[in-house]
């Protein structure tokens, strides 16, 4: 196994994730996984796959990450570090489909229409 390369996208994210046998380093636009995402909960979510696959610190993470939000963020990293483990060995798909790991979420920001104040708000509508 050489390197694997896989892609995750939320909302309007784009994670590029390099997976490669190592110590368990999770490297995040040249920063650590820690200082990049500092609260507990955005590092579960990173972390959720590897947790479920019960292979934690055996595999080096090298990701990419650009556009949206740090949640919108570490659920694309998630979905493609998912996916590069399933390319890594086909056995973890059940375990990680069946935590809902292996779905792009679709939900998308609607875009703003004109003549209203944003996507389904109006202006005030006045009588007189």
């Amino acid at each position: 196994m050489s390197v694997i390369n896989t892609l995750g996208r939320r909302k309007s994210s784009v994670a590029r994730v390099y997976l490669s046998k190592g110590k368990g380093n999770i490297t995040v636009n040249k920063r650590d996984v820690k200082d990049y995402f500092a609260t507990a909960v955005l590092l579960e979510k990173v972390n959720q796959p590897f947790n479920v696959t019960e292979t934690l610190g055996q595999y080096d993470v090298k990701i990419n990450v650009a556009g949206g939000g740090v949640n919108g963020q570490a659920e694309a990293i998630r979905l493609g570090i998912s996916r590069a483990l399933v390319e890594a060995n086909p056995d973890f798909k059940p375990a990680l489909k069946a935590e809902g790991l292996m779905t792009r979420d679709p939900r998308m920001v609607e875009r703003k229409k004109p003549g209203q104040k944003k996507a389904r708000k109006k202006f005030q509508f006045s009588k007189r």
